[in-house]
């Protein structure tokens, strides 16, 4: 069976089941939790983990030069009205003393899972969450550092983050109309403190809801992939602007910004997997982060926002 029917088999069943898929949907699992082994952790509340020092010893940044490059043809495929907003992320090389259990045992998010001896995610989105019939899914999209003066109302003036924000939630809304009815904004860019390593960030988020048949859990499979991959770390039009990262970032993405989620035999709850640090074949440790870029975008300011993402919790 494929992703999408085994997600539908344990959801007719109503089994409770975790389930894991990488960006381009190649590579999955769906596990019945009775079977969940003790090589894959995960947590989906923010649960307080004791104040424990996580420093990165080293942070070794894709170059300047290099990242302005791709960002160009970024802006160019803009500029040819061929994508609106595209996802641009990268790959730093970090060394740190931690294995990925215990920094997956230290950082603190809202979403955290260790996946095998693979990679470590600290996730603060949430891809989507179905209750009562009802899916929800809250796009995050715009931060800004607490310590700066109004930061609150700078961004929430900000005419580059506005239309970022505009954007994803317009296709995220679309996306939930695929699989859903009576699709509602319920919140357009609340605000919310997120930990960011050695220092707090202001990040504006919005809420938005659909109205799903009884027996959504039959067509668990269909929701789900019909939804991927993540309109947030993707851009708009996703189809075409997946195809424009592909070429440009010429690195495989893998489990980073796929998703993972548990359905517990009544509600499901899933979250985007970013904040990542993935343990490659010689045992190093690479660190996945990046941002939006629109026609607003400028290349200084995007080079610094994928770097102050390379943190932990």
């Amino acid at each position: 069976m494929d992703f999408k029917e085994q997600l539908n088999f344990y959801g007719e069943k109503k089994e409770p089941f975790f389930f894991i898929t990488n960006y381009d949907n190649s590579e999955y699992e769906v596990i019945p939790l009775k079977d969940i082994s003790d090589d894959i952790q995960f947590t989906l509340s923010n649960t307080p983990t004791r104040n424990f020092h996580t420093t990165i010893l080293e942070k070794e940044y894709i170059n300047f030069e290099e990242y302005s490059k791709k960002f160009t043809i970024i802006k160019n495929e803009i500029s040819n009205g061929n994508t609106y907003l595209a996802n641009l992320t990268s790959q730093t090389k970090i060394k740190s003393s931690l294995s990925l259990t215990q920094i997956y045992e230290r950082a603190n998010a809202k979403f955290k899972l260790k996946y095998k001896n693979k990679f470590v995610c600290f996730s603060p989105e949430r891809f989507c969450e179905i209750k009562n019939n009802m899916i929800y899914t809250y796009p995050m999209k715009g931060t800004i550092d607490t310590k700066i003066p109004n930061a609150k109302k700078i961004i929430l003036e900000d005419k580059k983050e506005l239309a970022e924000h505009t954007m994803i939630v317009d296709l995220l809304r679309n996306d939930l109309s695929i699989v859903s009815k009576k699709v509602t904004v319920e919140k357009f860019r609340y605000c919310e403190i997120v930990n960011a390593g050695d220092k707090e960030l202001i990040q504006t988020s919005s809420k938005i809801s659909g109205k799903l048949e009884k027996d959504w859990e039959t067509t668990i499979g269909e929701i789900i992939t019909s939804l991927l991959p993540a309109g947030s770390i993707t851009g708009t039009p996703k189809r075409k602007t997946v195809q424009i990262l592909e070429e440009t970032e010429k690195y495989d993405r893998g489990y980073f910004t796929g998703v993972f989620g548990v359905y517990n035999g009544v509600t499901l709850d899933s979250s985007v997997i970013i904040r990542y640090i993935e343990k490659d074949n010689h045992n190093n440790y690479i660190y996945k982060s990046g941002g939006g870029i629109t026609s607003d975008s400028c290349v200084k300011k995007e080079y610094q926002e994928m770097c102050d993402k390379v943190y932990i919790p």
